[in-house]
């Protein structure tokens, strides 16, 4: 785990670099708010040009012109609208208006589910998405890692993969605003059951969040010498509540004469002792012993 808090430290440092190329970008997608301060040029008239805070009323008020609402429309929005404001009161022809948001109104970023410390943080500044994290001291061993972002003052959701890949987690620089909220899902979990060294349930924890028979059972310390690995059953839940099973051999993955079987949230894998009395176990016993198995939040040696 020491490893694994190193390399997140290490991502969050880089990721703070090199967000500030990227802002100008990701501010065309968020939606103005009261308290936010923007600057207004106006490229025929310089002297138009301001710096201005945006009211409770989520209007800001022109160098002439009168008040414009610009609450919850982008920086773009903004400029549009301000430019028609200017052309139908007739104090300019066929302006041309920019809007930036210089400064977002100091709130709290919410951050909630698998973080070592859920809670509420203010911050006056757009953050990278890991940095955002790290307020929270991180994710916890049951995290999942394709979270949620709620942007603030829209249902606007944005979906991010938390790699633990350096190049490719800063590859997105995906920012967080004041207001937004961080949901960070619980993990899914498989079982490995039956004639194993450490039998019970493993999280999907690896980069790409998915899991293979042969990689579960590897987590669960392999099979034992007297299991019966070639009548191993994977038992998975369907949407309806009932449960189908397959019966592989995983010695056969082993050699390459059969392929490796991808995973889904919650499958069951059970490998039949030797005894003759367990190998025909009900389905209904196998559900019920994965539903009390130890759940390992750290890879076994």
């Amino acid at each position: 785990m020491r490893i694994v808090k190193v390399i997140f430290a290490v991502l969050v440092c880089a990721a703070s670099v090199c967000w500030a190329q990227n802002e100008s970008l990701q501010n065309e997608s968020l939606l103005i708010g009261p308290g936010d301060v923007l600057h207004i040029q106006v490229l025929e008239a310089a002297d138009l040009t301001q710096t201005v805070r945006v009211m409770d009323s989520g209007e800001v008020p022109l160098i002439i012109g009168g008040n414009v609402k610009v609450a919850g429309l982008t920086p773009e929005g903004a400029a549009e609208a301000i430019q028609t404001d200017l052309k139908e009161k007739k104090y300019l022809v066929d302006p041309h208006v920019s809007v930036s948001i210089q400064q977002y109104t100091v709130q709290d970023v919410t951050i909630l589910g698998e973080v070592r410390s859920p809670g509420r943080y203010s911050i006056g500044t757009p953050l990278p998405v890991l940095t955002a994290l790290a307020q929270a001291h991180g994710l916890d061993e049951m995290a999942d890692r394709n979270i949620t972002i709620q942007r603030r003052n829209s249902d606007q959701r944005v979906k991010y993969f938390v790699s633990n890949d350096p190049e490719q987690a800063l590859n997105s620089h995906l920012m967080v605003y004041p207001g937004d909220t961080i949901l960070v899902p619980k993990v899914k979990i498989v079982y490995v059951l039956g004639d194993v060294y450490h039998p019970g349930g493993y999280p999907m924890t690896a980069n790409d969040s998915t899991m293979t028979a042969l990689e579960a059972v590897s987590l669960a310390g392999s099979w034992q010498l007297h299991a019966r690995e070639s009548q191993t059953r994977i038992i998975r839940k369907q949407a309806d509540g009932t449960y189908v099973e397959m019966q592989v051999s995983l010695s056969d993955m082993v050699k390459g004469k059969k392929s490796d079987l991808p995973l889904e949230a919650n499958d069951i894998i059970y490998i039949p002792f030797s005894y003759a009395k367990n190998l025909s176990l009900g389905l209904s016993n196998i559900i019920s012993a994965a539903s009390v198995a130890a759940i390992y939040t750290t890879t076994r040696h």
